[in-house]
């Protein structure tokens, strides 16, 4: 009979192995995030730059990061005044789509996850995966007959059929991953079902709905298609705007860069503003309980 062997037993790794492994990997993770960094930052970086270009800088390849600075294309863009415009009425549009889409859609969501309508939810789906695009020709229409085609009404209502949908789907899990007891306990204490969410939900879920509002307002002042047919000189965003600083002829590059930067600061001072909450949100609701 041929005896059995008894593998070795493997030795413990040493404190200074198990280091030497959690710094590679730490040294691995850092580089990896690093890349994925300097691949989203480098396009910023260059819009940045090229603000303070001029168009021969700008389409001259042998200009990199070391050049003189130059304040003409923003001097320029805001003596015409168009993009000074756009960026109220951007502003005005994404404020007030947003706050009335929270108020309907924050309700809407706690309803929904509160108490298990899961129609409603795949209704909420649906709204969420229709192309807001197929919708142009008949919004058109009708809000050419009523003559609102051009006014800030048409675009607050369209960005809301987009914006109330993203609320309610962000909010929807949030709610549901709250502890009901809390509620039940607000209601033994003499609240009704509103009362509670009033006093007790909405509170709670205050990370979550500056997150869903936080997504909802960079839609809005993201949004190019809704602008480009339903407003007009007036009403005109800054996505249009954008667009309008590229011609058949040429494209004043430094401009357009300008004009981009202009757009970008106030969204990005609201993100590191709100980022806290932003954070919260996103990981809130992911597990239930």
């Amino acid at each position: 009979m041929s005896a059995t062997v008894t593998p070795a037993a493997r030795p413990p790794l040493t404190p200074a192995a198990r280091g030497r492994g959690r710094g590679r990997w730490t040294w691995l993770r850092g580089t990896a995030i690093a890349l994925v960094t300097l691949v989203f930052a480098l396009p910023l970086v260059w819009m940045f730059a090229a603000a303070f270009k001029t168009n021969v800088q700008v389409t001259d390849p042998s200009v990199g990061l070391w050049f003189r600075p130059t304040l003409d294309n923003f001097r320029s863009i805001v003596e015409a005044g168009q993009i000074v415009r756009s960026l109220g009425n951007s502003l005005l549009v994404g404020v007030v789509s947003t706050v009335l889409s929270a108020v309907i859609a924050v309700p809407a969501a706690w309803a929904v996850g509160r108490f298990g309508m899961h129609r409603t939810g795949s209704l909420i789906l649906v709204a969420r995966i229709v192309p807001a695009i197929s919708l142009l020709v008949p919004w058109y229409y009708l809000f050419a007959q009523m003559g609102l085609v051009g006014s800030y009404t048409v675009l607050v209502l369209s960005h809301m059929f987009v914006s109330v949908p993203l609320i309610m789907w962000v909010m929807i899990s949030f709610f549901a991953g709250l502890p009901v007891e809390l509620e039940e306990a607000a209601r033994t204490d003499g609240l009704s079902a509103f009362g509670a969410f009033w006093r007790v939900s909405l509170p709670l879920a205050a990370p979550g709905t500056a997150t869903a509002s936080l997504l909802a307002f960079v839609f809005s002042w993201n949004n190019f298609m809704f602008a480009l047919v339903f407003a007009d000189d007036r009403t005109q965003t800054v996505p249009v705007t954008l667009f309008n600083f590229i011609s058949y002829a040429s494209t004043d590059w430094g401009g357009l860069m300008a004009a981009a930067t202009l757009i970008t600061v106030p969204v990005v001072i609201a993100a590191v503003i709100g980022q806290k909450y932003l954070v919260a949100g996103l990981t809130a609701g992911a597990t239930k309980g």
